[in-house]
């Protein structure tokens, strides 16, 4: 009797005991999970979630060193553009600069130039009025005026000079010296009737021209003589003869006068 209830007992013990078993297992496998998720650390999440402290440096570098380097990368874009601008603006400085200059060249050159022309206007002027000069002085060449004017007087028609008359011609061969553009007119008259008379006014015209050139070597195509024989001068009475001889000079100048 007492056999059986302890054998009831130890088979009730034993089929509790493997009933139990399962059970503990089961609650120390739950148990574990418990425990170790207690021992580790949180899931790290995001920044504005729960963070491990230990673990937010490293978060944030993870995420900020991709910023960094497009941080890096946009500094060395700009660094870049700013060069290309400062070279682009040396360039167009430069250009600036080379522009100025060559405008400034031009200017210099037409200046230059404007002067040039003015020289040149001034030149033509000036060749203009020498020409209309010329052209006046060649239209003047057979125009004379009178400069000065003298009567030499012979005894009767003998080609012998006196001592005036020697005086009048040394006084107008004086006036002649350093003057060009003239020549001397002699006109001789003297008494006599037709042929005659010719020759003796011819002797006393080549007297005066003979006096003026071997004495005063005035040169001979300045002088220009003719003898008039007995026919009165200008104003003089025709129906009274010449009784004495006479040479009437005349120094007469043209434009040449005016060219040294």
């Amino acid at each position: 009797m007492k056999s059986a209830s302890l054998t009831r007992i130890l088979f009730s013990s034993t089929l509790l005991l493997a009933l139990s078993i399962p059970a503990l297992a089961q609650q120390g496998s739950a148990a574990q999970p418990a425990a170790q998720t207690a021992a580790q650390p949180a899931a790290r999440e995001g920044f504005w979630g729960r963070v491990n402290p230990f673990a937010r440096k490293n978060w944030v570098d993870k995420r900020v060193d991709p910023l960094k380097d497009r941080l890096s990368e946009l500094d060395q874009v700009n660094a870049n553009n700013a060069s290309e601008i400062k070279d682009v603006d040396g360039r167009a400085q430069a250009g600036i600069h080379q522009a100025q200059s060559t405008a400034d060249a031009a200017s210099q050159a037409a200046a230059a130039a404007g002067d040039q022309a003015g020289k040149a206007g001034a030149t033509a002027q000036n060749a203009a009025g020498r020409v209309d000069q010329l052209g006046a002085t060649v239209g003047g060449l057979d125009q004379y005026r009178q400069v000065s004017a003298a009567e030499i007087a012979f005894h009767g028609s003998q080609g012998i000079l006196s001592a005036e008359a020697r005086k009048q011609l040394d006084d107008l061969a004086a006036s002649l010296t350093g003057r060009q553009g003239y020549i001397v007119e002699i006109v001789a008259r003297a008494p006599g009737a037709g042929s005659l008379g010719l020759q003796n006014s011819e002797r006393l015209a080549e007297t005066v021209k003979r006096y003026l050139v071997a004495e005063h070597a005035i040169p001979v195509y300045r002088l220009h003589s003719v003898g008039l024989g007995n026919t009165p001068a200008a104003g003089q009475d025709e129906a009274k003869p010449i009784r004495t001889g006479s040479v009437q000079i005349r120094l007469m100048e043209n434009s040449l006068a005016a060219i040294k």
